[in-house]
C-alpha cells in the first residue's frame, strides 16, 4: 500500500505540474482536452475488447457440453487450468483490453480530427470525393476496421482454444466433431469477421489513389482497369462467404463456407494479384508512356498543388556567361545587399568580441535577420548571447545554476554585407549592455535555446536581487535584477514546491530560504519544445530566430500542417529533403508526407515565455480543423504588428521540400515527365568534403528577380541535372526563388509573399553550377598562389558559403574566404573575396574591387563593402605613398582578363572564318597591350629611386 501510495503521488506530482504549466501560459484548454480524449479513448478501447472477448469466453464455457468424454491429455490440461480459470477469463480480456486502450488512446488526434473534419473543396480525380475524405475519413474508417477484425480474430481464436480444452471439438483421427453451440458460435465469428474484410477491401480500393506504387503515386491504369475492379469484386465474395458461415450456424453444414473460403484465397490470388501483373507485364509495359500519360498528368497537378507549387512562375532565363563592363548597373540594390558575413563561419568571431564572460555563449549556427537601418533594409547576422553553465566550473553548485545564472543578455547582430578593415563583422547590436542602432529592447533572454534546465526567478518586494544580470566592465560591480514577468508556476505554498522538488529530483527546490511564495519556476524553455507542447498537432520547422519585435526579444516559429494521404500527391521523405550540409535531421515518426501547408506563425517572448499561435495560412482545412478543435489557441493574422510582420520569413524547411518536389515536378508534360529527360536535384554543398554528401542549404538574401520591380528578401535555391556518379554534370539547369517579405502593415500580408519563380536555363547552355564554379576557384593558379600566402604563419584558410546571384543578365557567384589562425583563442575574418561570371573570376579584398577586376574594370555598381580598407597580406598598414596601390593590381586583373576574352575572340573568328571579327578582336588586344605598357611604366614611377646621397661614413671601432 505504501509503495503504491508514492507512485501514485508521483505520478499526480507529474500531472499537477504539467496543469500549473499550461494554465500559467494560458494553454491549458489543450492540455485539458487531449487527456480527455484519451481517457474516453481508453476505455472505449477497452470495453471494445474486452467485453466482447469475455463474452466469447463465457458463451463457450458455459455452453460447453457437460459429458463430453476427454482424452487422457485434455483431462491434464483441464486440472492444471481449473484453479486459473477464473483468473484467466477476466484476466485474458482485461489485458488485451489494456493494450487495446493504449493503442485506442494514442490515436487521439486522428479521431478529434474526424469529428471536427473540414472539406477541402476539391475531389480527386478517380472517384471524385472531396479530398477531405481521403485526410480525415479514410483513414479513420480503416483504423476502426483494423480494430474490429482484431477483436473478431481473437474472440475466435479464444472461442476455438476454450471449447477444445472443454471437448466441444474433438479430432478423432481425420474426423473432427464439433458441438452445435460451438459450431454456432464459431460460424458467426467467422461470419462477422468475414464481413469486415469485405469491408476492408472496398476500403482498399480508395487506397489506390494514396498509394505509392513504381512510377507514381496514385492510381495508375493497372490500378483504375484491374486492382480497383479487382478489389471490389472480391469484397463481394468475401461478403457472400460471410453470409455462407451465418447459414451455416443454421443448417449445421460447413460445405458450403469452406468451399466459399477457399474460393475467396484462390479469387484474391488470381483477381487481386494475378490479373494485375498480366496487365502491367502485357498491356501496360509495352505501351506505358501513352496508357501512363493520364495517371502521371493526375499526379503532376496534385501533386503541385499539395505541396504548394502550382502557381509557380516559370521563367525562361538565357544567362550571359560575358562578364562586360557596367553589366551590374541595374542590379546595383541586389549588389549593394550580397550577404558576405557567413552565419555558419562567424560563430567564433561572435564568441570571442561578444561573449565576454566564460558563463556565456553563442550557437555553432547564426541566423539571418533583417532590420531598417536608417530607412534602408540591411540584412544581418544574428544571435542570442544565452547561458552556459558548464563555463561556470567549480562555481557551478545548485544556488549559482538555479537561482543566480538565471539568464542570457541581449541580441548581437552584425551586417551581412560588411566587414572591417581587418576582417571583422560590423556590429550593429553589441555589447552588454546593448547598444547599437537597432531599436531599444529587453534584453533579459530567460528562454532561449539553450536556457538551463530550470530556473527560480522573482522574489518578494523590497528583497534584494540575487540574480546576475550582467557583468559590469572595467572594476565596476556585477549588476543584480529580479524577474518581474509572468514566465512560470509560481511555488506560493509547500504542496507546490514539493512537487517540483520531485519533479526535478532536487531537494533544494523544498528547502531554500531563498525559494519564497513568490518565486517561479522557470522551465520547458527551449522555443520549439514550447510550442510543440501547446501546439501537438503542427510539426515545427528546425530553425527558430530571434528578433526585437515591439521592444522585446522574440523566437519566431514556424509550424506545419502536414498529411500523407492527399490523392495522387508524390509522398516525400521529410527528413531527407530538410536535410543539408547546416543540419541532418533523424527520421520523424510522420516521415512521408504529400501535403505542407505553413499554417502558423508562431513566437516566444524570450523574457516571459509567453507563446503566441497567429493562423497564417487561414485556407488551410487541416488547420481549419485544428481550429474547431482548440477554438482559443489561435490568434488571427490581423492582430500581428507590422513590426513583427517585418520580421516573419518564407521558412526554410517548407522551401526545401517544395524544392525536393520541382526537381522532378518542374516539368508538366506527362511524357517528359515518363522519361526523366529534364530531372533535376539539388547539388551537393561545394564547401564540404569530397567525401560527404550533404546538400547545398538554400539562403536568404535580398535580391532582385526577373519579373520583379526592386530586390527583397528571399530565399534561393539552384538546380542541376539529375544523374549519379561519372554521369552527372555540375552545369546550372534551374534556380529558384521564393519572396520571403511579409511588409510591415499590420496584420496585411505583402501581396508578393510567397511568390515562387523558377529561372529555366537551355539545356545547351552550359552555366557552370556550383561545384564546377568551386573547383575553378580552387584550380586557379593565381587563387592557389594567394591562398598559399594566406595559409602561411598556421593559418587555416575557410571558404564561406558560396551563394548565386541573378544579376547582370547572367549569374555571379560569390564566396567570402576567411583566414583563421590556429590558437585556441582564434576566430575567422574576412580576408578575400571570390566572384565569378561564366569562365571568368576574380579574387580581391574586397566585393567590390572582385566585382570592377570581374567586369572589366567597372562593375556598374557598388557592394556593401565599398568603403571597406583593404588590409595588407601581413596585417600592417595600407601602402604609403609612393608605393605601388593596390588599384593597381585591380587594374592589372582586370586588362589581363580582358586580354584573354580578346585572345579567345580572335581564335573563335579564325576557325569561323569571319575575319571583321578577328580585325576587331586583334585591334582590341593591341589596345589591351598598350594599357599595360602605360600601366607598367606608371608602377615603374612609383618605385623607390636609388639615392644619389654618399653612403654614411663608418667610425671606427673603439675596439
Amino acid at each position: 500500500m505504501v509503495g503504491a501510495l508514492v507512485v501514485a503521488f508521483f505520478v499526480f506530482a507529474g500531472i499537477y505540474a504539467d496543469i500549473r504549466w499550461y494554465d500559467q501560459l494560458g494553454f491549458l484548454e489543450v492540455l485539458t482536452t487531449e487527456w480527455i480524449t484519451r481517457i474516453v479513448l481508453f476505455f472505449v478501447g477497452f470495453i471494445a475488447m474486452a467485453l466482447p472477448v469475455w463474452l466469447s469466453i463465457q458463451i463457450a464455457y458455459r455452453t460447453r457440453p457437460v459429458y463430453a468424454k476427454l482424452n487422457s491429455q485434455l483431462d491434464r490440461y483441464q486440472e492444471i487450468f481449473e484453479p486459473l480459470r477464473r483468473l484467466a477469463m477476466y484476466g485474458i480480456p482485461a489485458v488485451l483490453g489494456i493494450f487495446a486502450g493504449v493503442s485506442t488512446a494514442s490515436r487521439w488526434d486522428s479521431v478529434l480530427a474526424w469529428l471536427n473534419r473540414t472539406p477541402f473543396g476539391a475531389v480527386d480525380p478517380q472517384f471524385q470525393f472531396d479530398i477531405g475524405f481521403y485526410v480525415f475519413e479514410l483513414p479513420f474508417y480503416r483504423s476502426i476496421v483494423g480494430f474490429a477484425s482484431a477483436v473478431v480474430l481473437l474472440s475466435g481464436l479464444l472461442v476455438i482454444a476454450t471449447n477444445y480444452l472443454y471437448g466441444a471439438i474433438r479430432v478423432s483421427g481425420r474426423e473432427v466433431v464439433i458441438s452445435k453451440a460451438a459450431r454456432i458460435q464459431i460460424a458467426i465469428t467467422a461470419g462477422l469477421y468475414l464481413l469486415l474484410q469485405a469491408v476492408s477491401i472496398w476500403f482498399d480500393q480508395y487506397a489506390t489513389v494514396t498509394e505509392t506504387g513504381s512510377l507514381i503515386t496514385g492510381a495508375s491504369y493497372t490500378d483504375v482497369y484491374a486492382t480497383i475492379p479487382g478489389r471490389q469484386i472480391l469484397s463481394v465474395i468475401a461478403a457472400v462467404v460471410a453470409v455462407l458461415f451465418l447459414i451455416t450456424a443454421i443448417l449445421g453444414r460447413w460445405r458450403l463456407p469452406l468451399v466459399g473460403a477457399v474460393l475467396l484465397i484462390v479469387s484474391s490470388l488470381l483477381i487481386g494479384s494475378l490479373y494485375p501483373w498480366v496487365v502491367q507485364r502485357f498491356q501496360v509495359d509495352p505501351s506505358a508512356r501513352a496508357l501512363e500519360a493520364p495517371y502521371i498528368d493526375r499526379n503532376i497537378d496534385e501533386t503541385r498543388d499539395a505541396f504548394g507549387v502550382a502557381d509557380i512562375e516559370e521563367i525562361p532565363y538565357e544567362a550571359k556567361t560575358d562578364a562586360e563592363p557596367g553589366a551590374l548597373r541595374a542590379d546595383a540594390g541586389t549588389t549593394a545587399s550580397i550577404r558576405l558575413m557567413d552565419p555558419a563561419v562567424i560563430s567564433p568571431a561572435f564568441r570571442q568580441l561578444e561573449q565576454f564572460r566564460q558563463y556565456y555563449q553563442f550557437p555553432e549556427m547564426l541566423d539571418v535577420d533583417r532590420y531598417q537601418i536608417d530607412g534602408e533594409s540591411q540584412d544581418t547576422v544574428v544571435a542570442i548571447r544565452d547561458l552556459n553553465l558548464e563555463g561556470l566550473n567549480d562555481a557551478q553548485t545548485w544556488f549559482n545554476s538555479h537561482l543566480v545564472y538565471t539568464h542570457g543578455y541581449g541580441l548581437v547582430a552584425a551586417a551581412g554585407n560588411q566587414r572591417s578593415s581587418d576582417g571583422q563583422p560590423v556590429f550593429l547590436e553589441s555589447g552588454i549592455p546593448s547598444s547599437g542602432t537597432l531599436p531599444e529592447f529587453e534584453p533579459r533572454v530567460y528562454f532561449g535555446e539553450n536556457s538551463p534546465e530550470y530556473s527560480i526567478v522573482g522574489a518578494p518586494e523590497g528583497a534584494p536581487p540575487i540574480e546576475l544580470d550582467y557583468p559590469a566592465g572595467g572594476e565596476g560591480e556585477p549588476q543584480q535584477t529580479t524577474f518581474t514577468g509572468d514566465g512560470g508556476p509560481v511555488l506560493d505554498n509547500v504542496f507546490t514546491k514539493l512537487v517540483y522538488a520531485l519533479k526535478f529530483q532536487s531537494e533544494q527546490i523544498f528547502l531554500s530560504d531563498q525559494v519564497s511564495n513568490e518565486s517561479q519556476i522557470l522551465y520547458d524553455r527551449n522555443p520549439i519544445e514550447r510550442v510543440q507542447k501547446v501546439a501537438p498537432y503542427l510539426t515545427l520547422d528546425s530553425d527558430t530566430y530571434p528578433s526585437v519585435v515591439d521592444g522585446r526579444v522574440v523566437w519566431i516559429v514556424d509550424g506545419y500542417t502536414l498529411s500523407d494521404q492527399y490523392p495522387y500527391s508524390n509522398k516525400v521523405s521529410y527528413s531527407e529533403a530538410i536535410s543539408d550540409s547546416e543540419a541532418v535531421q533523424q527520421p520523424l515518426a510522420f516521415d512521408e508526407v504529400n501535403y505542407i501547408r505553413n499554417s502558423v506563425k508562431a513566437t516566444v517572448d524570450a523574457y516571459d515565455g509567453t507563446v503566441t499561435l497567429y493562423a497564417w495560412d487561414e485556407e488551410d482545412p487541416i488547420l481549419q480543423t485544428w481550429q474547431k478543435v482548440f477554438p482559443n489557441a489561435l490568434k488571427d493574422m490581423s492582430e500581428m504588428s507590422g513590426e513583427l510582420m517585418s520580421h516573419v520569413r518564407y521558412p526554410a524547411d517548407l522551401f526545401k521540400m517544395q524544392r525536393a518536389v520541382l526537381g522532378r515536378y518542374h516539368v508538366t508534360d506527362p511524357v517528359t515527365f515518363y522519361s526523366r529527360e529534364d530531372a533535376w536535384t539539388t547539388p551537393l554543398d561545394p564547401t564540404q568534403s569530397a567525401a560527404t554528401s550533404f546538400l547545398q542549404p538554400p539562403y536568404y538574401l535580398t535580391m532582385q528577380m526577373p519579373g520583379q520591380e526592386a530586390p527583397t528578401y528571399s530565399i534561393y535555391s539552384t538546380f542541376i541535372p539529375e544523374a549519379r556518379g561519372s554521369a552527372s554534370r555540375n552545369v546550372l539547369r534551374g534556380y529558384l526563388a521564393v519572396d520571403s517579405d511579409a511588409g510591415s502593415t499590420d496584420g496585411e500580408r505583402a501581396e508578393g509573399y510567397g511568390k515562387l519563380r523558377l529561372l529555366s536555363l537551355p539545356e545547351d547552355d552550359n552555366v557552370p553550377g556550383p561545384g564546377q564554379v568551386q573547383n575553378t576557384f580552387n584550380s586557379d593558379p593565381t587563387v592557389s598562389q594567394s591562398l598559399n600566402l594566406l595559409k602561411q604563419g598556421q593559418s587555416d584558410v575557410i571558404n564561406g558559403n558560396l551563394l548565386t546571384v541573378p544579376v547582370g543578365g547572367g549569374l555571379l557567384y560569390v564566396q567570402p574566404v576567411y583566414v583563421q589562425s590556429t590558437g585556441e583563442t582564434s576566430y575567422p575574418l574576412l580576408q578575400k573575396v571570390l566572384v565569378a561570371f561564366g569562365d571568368e573570376i576574380a579574387f580581391q579584398d574586397t566585393l567590390d574591387e572582385a566585382l570592377n577586376v570581374l567586369f572589366g574594370g567597372d562593375s556598374g555598381a557598388a557592394a556593401g563593402d565599398e568603403e571597406v580598407e583593404p588590409t595588407t597580406p601581413d596585417g600592417g598598414e595600407p601602402p604609403a605613398e609612393g608605393e605601388t596601390p593596390t588599384t593597381t593590381d585591380t587594374e592589372l586583373q582586370s586588362l589581363l582578363n580582358r586580354a584573354r576574352q580578346a585572345i579567345e575572340d580572335k581564335q573563335q573568328a579564325l576557325q569561323d572564318g569571319d575575319w571583321v571579327a578577328y580585325g576587331a578582336a586583334d585591334a582590341e588586344l593591341a589596345e589591351i597591350i598598350s594599357e599595360l605598357i602605360v600601366l607598367a611604366d606608371d608602377g615603374a614611377s612609383t618605385t623607390d629611386t636609388p639615392s644619389t646621397d654618399a653612403p654614411a661614413t663608418e667610425e671606427p671601432s673603439n675596439g
